[in-house]
């Protein structure tokens, strides 16, 4: 097996310019490009519903241990939550920029992260995914995505290399919590337009989620109940995103692509009925969505077919999964970057 597939080199076609064009004529002839904003009032409605439900089981278990389990569905809703402010981020539920990002701050102040952080990068993430130069999703320090990059690793982060496939998703436990961490980080370094608007989305629900657990609780429940939350909201989060581009081919630097291209060649489906949808927040159509950030989640469904059969037709390689099969290959990936570390062997370079 070989380690970070690399995109093959592809003459300029004449035809190339024209094939978006013609594939997006094509959706929106079909209507998928339109929005959907009373499937967003009703999927939104019934977060919050979820949302009032887990709080007063909550206030109405007290000092329990049975609080556990509402930790558990705590995650759940939370993300959730950011699967909305995903989808906000990416224009999808209204026209209006302003009102996009209004649902979107107040989802990041449920789940306690930067939506304007977390934009900013994930927009970086959609121009140029799984490339070596651009795509913050791949520089990750505990994490390498190549042998190359498993190579450049030291320390501590050299030996979780080493095993990343086995740490995974352990590692994965801390991911919400390192969400909220880089966010506040963008915040005191400056890097946030409105400081005072983000420190109090950021802060000030923070501060009321410890007040309220830390008051209804002995002190050794209120931290299990936060261990379980963020770990368990970490660890969805990641198995969200993690089958998305994990594994596929690496665009190398210097190398270009034409923007269809570029998006099918380096993004992966997890197949499934409407539940996995409902799982993975629409995440699962990720070449959709790639190709087309501001179609709404529900309608990716009805698109993925129709981009399937032109990719087909015009010989660009399109790649989807079962929900275990894609973690399989994701970790088989992860496995194979580390293999040199394991040999003994420093990666080779370039």
């Amino acid at each position: 097996m070989t380690s970070s597939p690399t995109v093959a080199a592809r003459p300029p076609d004449a035809r190339q310019g024209s094939d978006f064009a013609r594939l997006t004529r094509q959706l929106k002839d079909a209507g998928l490009l339109d929005r959907r904003r009373g499937y967003y009032a009703a999927r939104m409605a019934i977060n919050v519903l979820l949302l009032a439900a887990v709080g007063t089981a909550m206030a109405l278990l007290g000092d329990s241990w049975w609080q556990v389990l509402t930790a558990v569905l705590l995650a759940v809703v939370s993300t959730q939550f950011a699967f909305i402010g995903h989808d906000a981020g990416h224009r999808q539920i209204f026209r209006s920029h302003r009102h996009n990002d209004l649902v979107g701050h107040l989802h990041g102040g449920v789940t306690g992260i930067s939506y304007q952080w977390w934009v900013g990068k994930h927009n970086r993430h959609h121009a140029n995914p799984n490339h070596e130069d651009h795509d913050p999703d791949i520089e990750i320090h505990a994490i390498a995505f190549s042998r190359e990059q498993a190579g450049d690793k030291r320390g501590l982060y050299r030996w979780i290399t080493k095993y990343q496939a086995f740490l995974f998703f352990p590692l994965l436990l801390v991911e919400a919590v390192v969400l909220r961490i880089s966010g506040l980080q963008a915040l005191w370094h400056g890097e946030l337009k409105h400081p005072w608007r983000e420190a109090a989305l950021q802060l000030l629900p923070a501060a009321a989620y410890l007040t309220a657990v830390f008051l209804l609780l002995s002190p050794l429940k209120a931290v299990v109940f936060i261990a379980v939350h963020q770990g368990l909201m970490g660890v969805y989060l990641g198995c969200s995103f993690a089958p998305n581009h994990k594994g596929m081919p690496i665009i190398a630097k210097g190398q270009r692509l034409d923007h269809l291209r570029k998006q099918v060649l380096t993004s992966r489906n997890v197949t499934g009925g409407r539940w996995v949808d409902a799982l993975l927040g629409g995440l699962n159509h990720q070449v959709e969505h790639h190709l087309y950030p501001h179609m709404p989640r529900p309608n990716l469904r009805h698109a993925q077919p129709v981009v399937e059969d032109f990719c087909a037709r015009n010989d660009i390689p399109y790649s989807k999964a079962g929900l275990r099969s894609s973690y399989a290959q994701v970790l088989r990936h992860l496995h194979d970057a580390g293999a040199p570390l394991r040999s003994g062997r420093r990666a080779p370079l370039g």
